[in-house]
């Protein structure tokens, strides 16, 4: 059975090109984005390996951890990195996770439990599936799922919108309708009656029975 959105994700202890990590206590309080990558030195993942460099205090100023995981080991990130600063601009100062015995990755349900038990043979194409991001709480639970396939490059401004909304919509009674982002209208939760709604957001506005909007909560 894959992880679904509300499941716990998956605790474990891995080395990283910043030393060792116990998952759950290096997010901490914070919330976390883990996105895997299925070998070093692939093209489209140095481009978004240094997106996310680019993009990182974006991330931190909404308490958010960014950490990459790839099949690889540890050494080998760490020369990749070279690569990705050259080619992105940035530095890479997030940690990237060693996945060489496949341990992560299938604990993530991104690769089978018979996919074997190194990295070594194995080739991009083997590991396509491990092309990931999730979005996880300080609850620890998982937020949001997205799998991309190797040709197509993701996009994390993308990331950012979402986890604004999810973020928005933890603290507020509300949902955020297609193409949401900072300072649109937002949609009022089905269980706030009109009266409640009158209060918590004045002027709001009944499009159908079913849809009222609202000005953005502060």
């Amino acid at each position: 059975m894959g992880l679904r959105i509300n499941d716990i994700a998956p605790d474990f202890t891995a080395e990283t090109t910043q030393g060792t990590i116990h998952f759950h206590e290096w997010i901490g309080d914070n919330w976390a984005i883990l996105f895997s990558h299925p070998k070093d030195f692939t093209p489209v993942c140095t481009t978004e390996l240094g997106a996310v460099a680019a993009l990182e205090s974006q991330f931190a100023a909404r308490g958010a951890k960014v950490i990459g995981l790839s099949v690889d080991p540890v050494d080998s990130h760490s020369n990749w990195e070279k690569d990705i600063e050259e080619v992105g601009g940035h530095k890479v100062n997030y940690p990237i996770i060693g996945d060489p015995e496949l341990k992560i990755a299938k604990l993530y349900d991104m690769l089978a439990a018979d996919a074997g038990e190194s990295c070594e043979g194995r080739t991009p194409t083997l590991n396509a599936p491990v092309r990931t991001v999730f979005v996880i709480g300080p609850d620890k639970k998982i937020k949001l799922t997205l799998s991309y396939p190797m040709t197509t490059g993701r996009n994390f401004d993308e990331i950012i919108r979402v986890l604004d909304s999810i973020q928005l919509t933890a603290k507020h009674p509300v949902a955020t309708p297609a193409n949401w982002k900072q300072g649109d209208d937002i949609i009022i939760g089905g269980a706030v009656s009109n009266e409640e709604a009158a209060t918590k957001f004045p002027g709001f506005k009944t499009v159908k029975p079913y849809l009222r909007t609202a000005a953005q909560p502060k």
